[in-house]
């Protein structure tokens, strides 16, 4: 038996999935790490972490899978996108990585679009500045650590430390380059233009792959560590939401896929880059060669209904979502007047506001716990609507609709989808994830399959169908525009009493 491993550097945790030859995952181990806050705002993690759950990991998936260390022909990477490794020129981390969700080089976004200008900015890189990026965080560390910054030579997000670790090259692949701010995204490639006008030293920057190319091989140091073979090929991977598009199917133009986790994406992929002037979505590559993809991030999407269940249980501590989409299924479309603004930690996509909070708008006392239930799955519904209208306004056409994620257990929030999109939506029985999908990408690169798009449809999986209900959403329509409303009236009140705080 010939296996592939798909490794995903998560936030919380690292995650093995050993997958087959004919594409089913067969085992999987999950190792838990720890986040270090040392200031408000501020996301760290000591590299060491991760390459010490891979270790902790292989051992778990050796036990359950015990022909593994004889019978693995390939390792795909994928993990938290813009996490900044700085490695100096003996290979060794100076500092710990600075995480996607740190928050603490906002000066250093606004110093981007007072020298480059934020149009000039949009068309070098198809996207903004976002404190969560890497290039921020490379001018923040040259701004407020430069003893750090004279020692950087090497600069790496977090799966492809990883890959050093496991085969001693210095590489990445187009969709986390992507996601760094110094990529050339219309054209793959590192942006020479911005690696000059910031006077970037260029030996930074690892050579960049496509998705499914061979970057290296296991090294014998490291398959000693872990108890492999050497020479297993490591291809190049993807960023995590990229590598989970792969595994969900996301593999053609027209395809979008709706993810409902803690946060809230609406995936996109595209034959040519999507172009929005204002960079409401993200524009990055696909894994898929030729491809790229769009973007639109919600912070709290399955996130909102989780903190109001957490909430709940303080009252009553068997409280769960089962018990809550039940109550919220007894309330009509609309939760009769109720609306939720679900910004709890802000929000990216279309507003791009730190300062944002959550509201509930119109309660009354009609309102019960269903209808409060309602109205955080219809406003997180409403705000990812907002990111496939800004598609849609784009230019983009739209085939056809996917739903993943915890939020997507729930038949009522499916169906609720449905109805406001107006459109059928086809729910996947993956839940692997990104590790599926990096999977995959090694199984592309190794010859199990000639091409992303074949390895994807030969093991995409659909679990069901919901077909919309054109009265409800006619109401939905009317809905989402009483929703949309809301937002400017309160946007100059969030950031006036956000200062204050």
């Amino acid at each position: 038996m010939n296996y592939v491993m798909g490794i995903d550097v998560g936030t919380s945790g690292l995650k093995a999935l050993v997958v087959d030859g004919q594409g089913r995952g067969i085992a999987s181990a999950l190792v838990e790490y720890g986040m270090d806050t040392l200031k408000p705002g501020w996301a760290e993690q000591d590299p060491e972490q991760w390459w010490d759950a891979l270790v902790k990991a292989m051992r778990k998936l050796k036990s359950t899978v015990p022909d593994l260390a004889h019978s693995l022909s390939g390792i795909g990477l994928t993990g938290q996108m813009h996490s900044s490794v700085f490695l100096d020129q003996k290979f060794r981390v100076i500092r710990p990585a600075i995480l996607w969700c740190d928050q603490r080089t906002a000066k250093e976004c606004e110093q981007l679009y007072q020298k480059i200008g934020f149009d000039r900015l949009v068309r070098l890189t198809l996207n903004r500045a976002l404190t969560g990026f890497t290039l921020p965080k490379l001018l923040w560390l040259r701004n407020r650590e430069p003893g750090h910054y004279k020692k950087t030579r090497h600069l790496l997000v977090c799966k492809d430390y990883l890959r050093f670790r496991l085969t001693n090259e210095l590489a990445t692949e187009v969709s986390d380059a992507s996601g760094t701010l110094i990529f050339d995204v219309r054209n793959r490639r590192w942006s020479d233009q911005l690696i000059s006008e910031l006077e970037i030293y260029p030996g930074i920057l690892p050579k960049c792959y496509e998705s499914p190319e061979i970057t290296g091989e296991l090294t014998r140091e490291a398959a000693s560590l872990l108890g492999l073979k050497p020479g297993v090929p490591v291809v190049g991977g993807a960023g995590d939401q990229a590598a989970g598009a792969v595994g969900n199917g996301i593999v053609e133009e027209g395809a979008v896929l709706i993810s409902i986790g803690t946060s809230g994406v609406v995936f996109a992929a595209h034959k040519k880059p999507l172009i929005d002037k204002q960079a409401r979505l993200h524009s990055f590559c696909h894994a898929v060669p030729g491809l790229w993809h769009s973007m639109g991030v919600m912070l709290s999407a399955g996130g909102s209904l989780r903190w109001l269940r957490e909430v709940l249980r303080e009252a009553d501590p068997k409280m769960d979502y089962p018990e809550m989409t039940a109550l919220a299924e007894q309330v009509p479309a609309g939760a009769d007047g109720l609306y939720f603004l679900p910004y709890l930690t802000g929000e990216r996509t279309p507003h791009f506001d730190p300062y944002a909070r959550g509201v509930w708008f119109g309660l009354s006392l009609k309102h019960s716990l269903g209808h409060l239930v309602r109205a955080v799955m219809e406003g997180v519904s409403f705000g990812l609507k907002d990111s496939v209208e800004v598609m849609k306004k784009s230019g983009f056409r739209i085939s056809k609709f996917y739903l993943s994620g915890g939020g997507a257990k729930s038949q009522a929030w499916a169906q609720l989808l449905a109805d406001l999109l107006e459109e059928q939506i086809y729910r996947l029985k993956v839940d692997e994830g990104p590790s599926f999908g990096a999977a995959l990408l090694a199984m592309v690169g190794t010859g199990r399959f000639k091409e992303v798009r074949a390895a994807a449809k030969a093991t995409l999986n659909l679990k069901d169908r919901f077909e919309p209900d054109p009265k409800t959403g006619e109401t939905y329509r009317r809905l989402y525009r009483n929703w949309q409303t809301l937002y400017p009236e309160f946007a100059g009140k969030f950031r006036e009493l956000g200062s204050r705080l």
